[in-house]
């Protein structure tokens, strides 16, 4: 099919002068219009390649922490077009590295175990090889639980959503936060948003700044030692959030600090509830994720350690025991379950554990099979395991794992990554985009390949039931448009829709009975935003998609310098319904 040709003349939009991210923004300003683009884009490739220089729904990769990321282009920018060169590569940070990495996983292991023994931590009782129930065989794929474990993989399709249809789905473009300046070469972290009804907050550089949703005019700012290493997912019932930072600012070099500062705040009205590190003197161990579970505040770094805080005081209140097991990360929510690896380099196994959140001591414990390179928690409540195996196994998943209440296997559906399109952030266990679990099922986007007719390029959202391993036959179709799974909405899911063609981006309600779908937002699709959405890298590592009550917030996790002088680059772009 070819497209028609883009114009050659900016639209009449108020293209405003950009505010720096201190400043309140004007509503609807996404900088100067950008060169004329191209007379004509080519027809659309084939099935398994993107229309432009830019991966699915209309983003480039974003890279993982501590690497420079590529060049972003403008929207439009054709295949078979001069490209802007490639950013240089930065230079990885010390004990940042992939896990799977030989050296850092000898290494990481050793100065856990050498800080926990100097430090003195608190450590929890349980047995070194798990305790709790141990629910596996031979190979790791099926096991016997204890009696009474009931699962949740099957049951009903959830309760009504709570997201309601806007009066006028139409939104307009609320407010942008521009990038601050990066050196060259450097990769500076913004990781991390949060939005309740009151404020939209989103890490800066070595700060945290809090935002009027509708507006953006600036409300508070928290500053922090050094930037931001990671933040929890959800904020609690009190509005409560919580964020790792470095200890200190980078050099000019851009040089990483130490990510041992955690910082539990009010996303409301920005006032810092605590600081701490965890460890002894100068041996603080550095974390890269935090997750709420109940009262409990779970940090994890890697092979380098672990810690369980009581959310109001910051205490702490558990650490994992050293020995032949290691817990690699935690995911909260309704459960918290724990990812850790065993045994000596060259024969390390994963297994997956709920844990009290409390105590720490596991209620069951799985081992996962001996070929499973990688193990992500897709889902605290039922738990579901995404494993990979493989050369690329650390940032996909090649099969997911549906276990009941007493951590038994209730299925293993195989997960072909050629045919099904998600993103899983290298290092971390709570890290997986694009899939998501309610109604007993998994809800996965397939890859986009060609519509045929006048549609072009789309793809879908299908899945899979957690008790039969079985496809359901459930089908949200992208319509020409990307689609994907953001989360969900009591049985409903919400997903992000976007056409790098210049249709703009949407997000939808799908009912599970019928896979309806229901327009919630729909972005201007104006030159300027589409340029602005291109840039943001939606649905990929590091992306933050924010969705409550008409308002969409979309962020990035890393900046670097852009490629040319009159390319603007953002950390963060705003829509609310009712434009």
């Amino acid at each position: 099919m070819t497209q028609p040709p883009p114009p050659q003349q900016p639209p009449n939009d108020p293209f405003r002068k950009e505010q720096p991210q201190d400043a309140p923004p004007p509503a609807g300003a996404f900088g100067p219009p950008p060169p004329p683009l191209p007379a004509a884009p080519p027809a659309p490739p084939a099935y398994g390649q993107q229309p432009y220089a830019q991966p699915p729904f209309g983003a480039q990769q974003q890279p993982q922490y501590g690497q420079a990321p590529g060049p972003q282009y403008p929207y439009g920018y054709p295949q078979g077009y001069p490209q802007p060169p490639a950013a240089q590569p930065f230079p990885q940070a010390a004990g940042r590295g992939k896990l799977d990495s030989p050296v850092v996983w000898i290494i990481t292991a050793a100065v856990v175990v050498i800080a926990l023994v100097i430090g003195g931590g608190i450590l929890y009782t349980a047995s070194d090889d798990g305790g709790g129930d141990r629910n596996t065989t031979a190979d790791g794929r099926k096991g016997v639980g204890a009696d009474g474990g009931q699962d949740k993989g099957g049951s009903g399709l959830g309760e009504p959503g709570q997201e309601k249809v806007p009066a006028n789905t139409s939104a307009k473009a609320a407010f942008q936060l521009a990038a601050p300046k990066v050196a060259k070469k450097n990769v500076d972290s913004v990781r991390g948003s949060w939005l309740t009804d009151r404020t939209y907050a989103k890490a800066g550089v070595g700060k945290i700044v809090g935002y009027d949703p509708a507006t953006g005019k600036k409300t508070w700012t928290l500053p922090l030692p050094g930037q931001t290493c990671g933040g929890t997912q959800d904020v609690t019932k009190d509005a409560l959030a919580a964020v790792v930072s470095e200890d200190a600012a980078r050099p000019a070099d851009g040089s990483h600090r130490t990510c041992s500062r955690i910082t539990l705040f009010d996303v409301n009205t920005g006032k810092k509830v605590w600081t701490k590190s965890v460890g002894s003197g100068t041996k603080a161990i550095p974390f890269e994720e935090l997750s709420f579970s109940g009262d409990t505040l779970a940090v994890g770094g890697g092979l380098r350690g672990g810690a369980a805080l009581d959310v109001r005081t910051g205490k702490v209140l558990w650490q994992p025991m050293t020995g032949s097991c290691e817990d690699v990360g935690y995911a909260g929510g309704a459960q918290l379950v724990t990812v850790r690896t065993c045994g000596d380099y060259g024969h390390e196994r994963y297994e997956a554990q709920l844990l009290d959140p409390k105590t720490g001591r596991p209620k069951w414990t799985y081992q996962l099979a001996a070929d499973v390179e990688s193990a992500k928690v897709l889902s605290t409540d039922p738990v579901v395991i995404g494993v990979g195996r493989g050369d690329n196994a650390a940032g996909t998943v090649s099969g997911i794992l549906s276990m009941d209440q007493s951590g038994r296997l209730v299925t293993e559906i195989p997960v072909d990554d050629e045919k099904y399109d998600f993103d899983c952030e290298v290092g971390r266990v709570d890290g997986c985009q694009k899939i998501v679990v309610g109604n007993g099922r998994v809800y996965l986007a397939t890859r986009q390949h060609d519509g045929g007719g006048d549609i072009g390029t789309t793809n879908e959202i299908v899945s899979y039931d957690l008790r039969s391993g079985k496809p359901t036959g459930d089908r949200a179709d992208g319509g020409g448009f990307g689609i994907f799974p953001v989360r969900m909405d009591g049985g409903n899911v919400l997903a992000y829709k976007d056409d790098p063609y210049g249709k703009g981006a949407r997000i939808v309600s799908i009912d599970p009975r019928s896979m309806k779908q229901t327009t919630l937002l729909r972005t201007p699709t104006t030159e300027s935003v589409m340029r602005a959405l291109s840039s943001m890298v939606v649905g990929r590592t590091g992306s933050e998609v924010r969705y409550s009550n008409g308002r969409l917030f979309l962020g990035k996790s890393l900046i670097s310098a852009p490629y040319a002088k009159d390319v603007k680059d953002y950390t963060a772009i705003a829509f609310v319904a009712g434009g």
